[in-house]
């Protein structure tokens, strides 16, 4: 059902939305206009040692006000605005995008490795648990997700996502099925520096749900992708694993598979299974994450749903098909497709 589709330019050259625009469009059978979004990295260069916290707001007065009591509580806002966005077709503003550009206090959480990023994950979940009409859905350094209800092509130009250039973009078309079509259900999903978008169902939500409830992220928005963002934050920020290690938790090889491996690969292997269990994935999904410094494809471990890498020069590109890919690069040179549960990594080099 769902399209997706990723870019990274491995030396930070940037390239504007354009192309990623019809890249998406052109997988809209994959969707069915009830959501859409891209996200973008290196988009804010002028507040790039800021986080870039986007807010989707019911309404501009009591949310608004709560939402920068707290920011004021923990930290200093020097910069904010209402995202621009331009009606046009189907898209209306249903909720008012807005966004602060956000130093959190450090003191505030001395005792922690990462006192910043974990100043802006208790932000991320007090705002989206216990203040009505706010939902923060983005929330990384230099980074900015834009997503609605409607067509890919429609949210582009909501948007306009030509005017913004990133070194590493991904987009997602959406075809919802167990949740209702809404502004904050449309993927990319976003926590920090990490953005997923997910093509397919994780059958597992429930467990993969209790498991990162249990580190204090709460999920709220009733998706399984939410859960892939938040995941992806425990393991390699909190745990320090690699993207490679973090994908062998969430879609490991079968035991089978193990115990043909070599000794050192199978005691590896067999730590990760038993020690995240919880975090591993069922069902049929294809999933890509971006984070700062890297793009990450992978696909369940029977591969349920399609996954197709390009590359060419310094990019690697992942999607659901070849022509999106094709779109975006008309030379692109070479095409594959990744085994089952395989990672495709692609890392910038400056």
């Amino acid at each position: 059902m769902c399209g997706i589709i990723g870019v990274i330019d491995k030396t930070r050259e940037t390239m504007d939305g354009s192309a990623i625009r019809e890249a998406l469009a052109i997988m809209d059978e994959r969707g069915n206009g009830e959501g859409a979004g891209y996200a973008a990295y290196g988009v804010y260069p002028d507040y790039a040692d800021l986080y870039a916290i986007h807010v989707f707001y019911d309404n501009i007065v009591e949310p608004k006000e709560k939402v920068e009591e707290l920011l004021e509580t923990w930290g200093m806002v020097e910069h904010d605005e209402e995202i621009p966005t331009h009606e046009t077709g189907r898209i209306k503003k249903v909720h008012i995008p807005w966004r602060y550009f956000f130093r959190p206090n450090r003191k505030l959480m001395p005792q922690s490795d990462t006192p910043e990023d974990d100043i802006v994950t208790q932000l991320v979940m007090h705002v989206n648990t216990k203040i009505p009409g706010a939902l923060v859905f983005s929330s990384g350094k230099n980074i900015g997700v834009f997503k609605a209800s409607g067509w890919p092509e429609e949210v582009a130009d909501f948007y306009r996502v030509e005017d913004y250039e990133g070194y590493l973009w991904i987009a997602h078309n959406r075809y919802p099925t167990n949740t209702a079509g809404w502004w904050g259900g449309a993927h990319p999903f976003n926590l920090l520096n990490w953005s997923v978008v997910h093509n397919g169902e994780i059958t597992s939500y429930g467990t993969n749900r209790r498991y990162i409830e249990s580190f204090g992220y709460i999920c709220r928005m009733y998706t399984d992708t939410e859960v892939v963002a938040y995941l992806m934050d425990l393991l390699a920020r909190k745990h320090r694993l690699s993207p490679e290690h973090a994908v062998r938790a969430l879609a490991p090889p079968f035991w089978e598979e193990i115990e043909r491996m070599e000794p050192s690969e199978q005691e590896l292997n067999t730590a990760i299974r038993l020690t995240y269990g919880q975090a591993m994935m069922n069902g049929p999904f294809a999933i890509a994450v971006a984070s700062h410094d890297s793009l990450v494809g992978f696909s369940d471990r029977i591969k349920l749903r399609p996954l197709v890498i390009g590359e060419h020069d310094q990019r690697l590109y992942v999607s659901s098909e070849e022509a999106a890919i094709r779109t975006m690069d008309p030379d692109v040179k070479k095409i594959s497709m990744p085994r089952a549960g395989q990672p495709i990594v692609g890392r910038v080099v400056a």
